[in-house]
């Protein structure tokens, strides 16, 4: 409990990740008041030519 997925464009560094899931981790701790141990993240990198909104590719 919980595993949190996560959808990004994919580029982002390994230390801009390393802040993202410490700040997430921090934040469902306190929120759902559990510990840090319990909480799963998982990044989906995504291609801008695969995501789309309101038609139009971001890859565009």
């Amino acid at each position: 409990m919980p595993t949190i997925n996560v959808q990004l464009f994919e580029g982002r560094t390994l230390e801009q990740k390393r802040a993202f899931v410490k700040a997430v981790t921090e934040a469902a701790c306190l929120a759902l008041e559990c510990s840090g141990e319990s909480v799963d993240i998982i990044i989906h990198e995504i291609r801008r030519e695969n995501w789309a909104t309101d038609g139009k590719l971001w890859s565009d």
